[in-house]
């Protein structure tokens, strides 16, 4: 498995691809992350921004092989192992990106919340952290669900993909809403609600939708 992660960590790199994602991504933080802002609030800005993020990364790590080289990965490595290795590269770059988020709020936000009570820094950075993890484990699934070989058209993978983050980030119910709803709430007096639950469900909901991808790459494959 190492051996297929450097090689699709490699193919990442010389695609070049993954500058889109990352680009939307910093001009997300520029926008949002405010200078002196409450320091909860920006977290829960800059987890936001991971979910649809982690859409594009998991659809350009899973499409960037051609069909030919694609089908030479399956036959040396198993389907099942070579499509699995893609959502992991996926997963490992929207992480990295997370921790970059994290490190910008820390740096200009400013530890108080709305009402200027002083807010504890670790543990702000602890729930703004795992709140990332969170939403972008529920765009890995997204892109895990929304490509191939779930859906082999792009007329429909993305589309289908954009609908869905942008659901989940508003939608009440989604784990990755309520991550990013606990910093924004205990934004408002200061409290620190640590997104435990909504990382565990997230993190359930993706394996379940990288094991569905991967057992039908083995068969469509």
């Amino acid at each position: 498995m190492i051996a297929l992660l450097r090689y699709q960590a490699a193919l990442l790199i010389g695609s070049h691809r993954w500058l889109p994602p990352v680009i939307l991504y910093a001009a997300w933080l520029a926008i949002g992350v405010q200078s002196g802002g409450p320091i909860l609030d920006g977290f829960g800005y800059a987890a936001g921004g991971l979910l649809p993020a982690a859409v594009w990364l998991t659809r350009v790590c899973v499409t960037n092989e051609p069909p030919a080289a694609r089908n030479c990965t399956a036959a040396a490595a198993g389907p099942g192992r070579a499509h699995l290795a893609g959502v992991l590269t996926a997963v490992c770059t929207t992480v990295l990106l997370a921790l970059i988020g994290t490190a910008v709020v820390l740096l200009i936000s400013d530890p108080h919340s709305t009402d200027h009570q002083v807010v504890p820094v670790a543990p702000a950075a602890l729930a703004g952290l795992l709140a990332a993890l969170a939403c972008l484990l529920m765009g890995t699934a997204i892109g895990a669900l929304s490509n191939w070989p779930v859906l082999r058209s792009p007329g429909w993978s993305i589309p289908v993909g954009t609908l869905a983050a942008l659901l989940l980030l508003v939608l009440g119910a989604s784990p990755a809403n309520a991550a990013i709803s606990d910093l924004v709430t205990g934004s408002l007096h200061g409290t620190i609600t640590t997104p435990w639950l909504p990382l565990a469900g997230t993190a359930l909901i993706a394996a379940a939708a990288t094991a569905v991808a991967c057992a039908l790459s083995s068969r469509r494959g």
